[in-house]
């Protein structure tokens, strides 16, 4: 016998499929006349533009443009998929009056069915911000709407059949034999990881290591920068904070396992003996804004609080905007990837100290934009140190596109400097490092009269470097050539970066003896976070024995879901929970888009989710709360609990790219990690779910 609430279901989308079969295909107008019209009206302003009928002329054209525009997005507009008509039901009481209220991803009213499109219908924040049985009072369309959610429940509809049905009296499902089962209700929670963040305990050592609380179990500030942890560093991290400060240190490391941690304590170790190096002559660089924020408050707490803490790009714009201040400051955006690719390959480095050495020339920036120029420009010395460096990898085509691009950008780009500013130019983040590295070559070290010397410079997340950025670095350096770099290649997510592998690197910076010291202790994430993102990256984990963890967590967790409303609400109401039971409590909800985010955080805006932030540009708060950003955003950066959202083949198809992503999102979490997918789930999530147990949840099949 089928429940109560499964008939009652069955019988709404019954009447709901009866609807959509019968309803009339809409017809759309056709754009044709509206455009004839736009024609003849155009032609005749234009013949006549001081007519005394200008004016009314030119009323009408905006009149009928704005029919086009109306037009076009009516037919642009989601359409009722009656495979998978809604996903949310709510049944609403008002003025002793009861009906039905479906969520789905377009809106249809008609014939007594009535359905919403979830992200735009204002009565869409019942479903969101209410319970069942809850009342409700809200200002709906410019009117007071008071009533009793009496029924809200959340639907599965694939292929126009209904699978499961999940309401506060019980969650059911079609199984394969073709029967109506009850399951057990969902234990699905983010639980038991506020304030999480783990120290450096050795393995064994783990018990109570937790940022919010201290080994008392007292409660420790709401802030999630890192606290104190000097005495918690474990014997492998010491040996690398304490070695001497001449030379390089190189330091691989996974996710969790230190790296940040043992370049800012070493640079407070250096310090306690060289007070120069608390000082503007120590630099910090990262690629991060968010990452450089979150270092400027930890180097104060370790007593070092004068160093230099910059992003990459920050640092390159200004030194270049001085030393070739005759050039353009604008930064343009629109250079082709393969572009921005080539421009930062270890084959332009090549390129400039050749170019250098085979050309005479004086010592002056002028001569130095020359170089830069000539090597962007010139095929026959493109040709050469590519095939030394590339070996064959880079296309005679590829090639040709890009001296095409760039003779024409420096064609505006000289035109400009001889005077012309009607020129719109600029120059490519990429040339920074070129033009001075090419200052270096030519003219000499950076700062003139005054060299630019570091007496340490620490690079962190140095995977995301090019080899020139890093050589440009390095002779900013005194003779002590005191330097600390720390990554990660399996975290490598700028493609275009040239960092190819720990070894070539090393090489191509001319510095190929350098020891590289692995930490192989991951401290921030559990077990099975580990186990679940080294699956993930397949055959791009590196073959060094596998990560060791400290300590056991809840499961990886992988919900399936029709429609992204339908997650949103999923979400809201864990999130809500979340808030109330562990309200010093960290959550990243990663996406893999600016527009996926601006769905879910608008989404959980309206659901009333306490403490929610949109971030846009790393503008990270360290505080408790629920964070909605993109993958890239979270580079170095860890919270209590992450969810990962739209984790569909779509968005991270089987490629290199798409698992080094999914990594990171990934190793952000410290308890807790979710995993959601709108439609079919990510080749490399569903095999890293059969790999790893993970359990599975919520609206959707079971994921294994």
């Amino acid at each position: 016998m089928k429940p109560p609430i499964v008939i009652e279901e069955l019988d709404l989308l019954d009447r709901t499929n009866q609807a959509l079969d019968a309803a009339p295909e809409a017809k759309v107008p056709s754009e044709a006349p509206i455009i004839e019209e736009l024609r003849r009206l155009r032609e005749q302003l234009v013949a006549n533009p001081e007519s005394k009928d200008a004016m009314s002329l030119n009323e009408q054209w905006h009149r009928q443009n704005a029919l086009l525009n109306q037009l076009r997005e009516n037919r642009a507009a989601p359409k009722i998929d009656p495979r998978s008509p809604y996903f949310g039901h709510l049944r609403l009481e008002e003025d002793g009056k009861v009906r039905d209220l479906c969520l789905g991803r377009a809106t249809c009213i008609q014939r007594g069915v009535r359905i919403v499109d979830w992200r735009n219908a204002p009565v869409s924040r019942l479903f969101y911000r209410y319970a069942q049985g809850e009342e409700y009072e809200e200002e709906i369309a410019g009117r007071v709407r008071i009533g009793e959610v009496v029924a809200r429940r959340t639907v599965t509809i694939r292929e126009a059949v209904l699978e499961r049905v999940e309401a506060p009296e019980g969650v059911f499902a079609f199984d394969p034999a073709g029967e109506w089962e009850e399951l057990a209700a969902s234990s699905a929670s983010l639980a038991g990881g506020e304030g999480s963040a783990l120290r450096a305990y050795a393995p064994g050592e783990e018990s109570g290591a937790r940022m919010g609380v201290d080994r008392t179990g007292v409660r420790q500030r709401i802030d999630k920068r890192l606290p104190e942890i000097t005495s918690l560093i474990d014997p492998e991290q010491f040996s690398l904070i304490t070695r001497p400060a001449e030379g390089f240190l190189a330091i691989r490391g996974a996710a969790g396992s230190g790296k940040t941690t043992v370049a800012l304590h070493r640079i407070a170790y250096l310090a306690y003996d060289d007070p120069q190096i608390d000082s503007s002559r120590t630099l910090f660089v990262v690629f991060s804004t968010g990452l450089a924020n979150y270092v400027s408050h930890v180097l104060p707490s370790l007593g070092v609080g004068n160093v230099g803490i910059q992003t990459w790009p920050a640092w390159a714009h200004e030194q270049r905007r001085r030393h070739f201040p005759q050039l353009p400051t604008e930064v343009r955006h629109d250079a082709p990837a393969a572009v921005q690719r080539l421009k930062l390959h270890p084959a332009l480095g090549l390129a400039l100290s050749e170019q250098v050495s085979r050309v005479e020339g004086g010592s002056t920036p002028d001569q130095a934009i020359d170089d830069w120029a000539s090597v962007l420009t010139q095929r026959d010395l493109l040709d050469k140190v590519f095939a030394q460096v590339s070996g064959g990898q880079v296309s005679a085509g590829e090639l040709d596109a890009f001296v095409d691009w760039n003779r024409r950008q420096l064609d505006d780009l000289f035109a400009w400097l001889a005077g012309d500013r009607d020129v719109q130019t600029g120059l490519e983040q990429e040339d920074d490092a070129l033009l001075l590295r090419a200052h270096q070559l030519r003219v000499g070290p950076l700062g003139g009269r005054n060299p630019l010397r570091y007496r340490h410079v620490v690079i962190d997340e140095v995977q995301d470097f090019a080899p020139v950025e890093v050589q440009v670095l390095l002779e900013c350096l005194d003779r002590n050539r005191s330097l600390t770099l720390a990554g990660d290649t399996q975290q490598h997510l700028a493609e275009g970066a040239g960092f190819t592998s720990w070894s070539s690197f090393l090489q191509e910076l001319g510095v190929p003896g350098t020891e590289l010291e692995t930490l192989r202790v991951s401290y921030r994430s559990s077990r099975e976070i580990m186990a679940f993102a080294a699956a993930l990256l397949g055959p791009l984990l590196e073959e060094d024995g596998p990560v060791t963890t400290t300590r056991t967590g809840p499961p990886v967790e992988l919900f399936h879901f029709t429609e992204s409303g339908a997650c949103a609400a999923f979400l809201a109401d864990a999130l809500r929970k979340l808030a109330e039971e562990e309200p010093l409590a960290s959550v990243a909800i990663l996406t893999p888009s600016p527009e996926s985010s601006e769905v879910y955080a608008e989404a959980l805006a309206d659901s009333d989710v306490p403490r929610l932030r949109r971030i846009v540009d790393q503008e990270f708060t360290f505080t408790p709360g629920v964070e909605v950003t993109e993958i890239e955003q979270v580079k170095g950066l860890e919270f209590d609990y992450v969810i990962v959202v739209d984790a569909s083949a779509e968005e991270f198809p089987a490629s290199a790219v798409a698992r080094r992503r999914l990594h990171v999102a990934a190793t952000r979490a410290i308890h807790q990690l979710w995993v959601t997918a709108v439609g079919p789930v990510s080749p490399l999530v569903q095999a890293a779910v059969e790999a790893r147990p993970v359990r599975s949840a919520a609206d959707a099949q079971p994921a294994t």
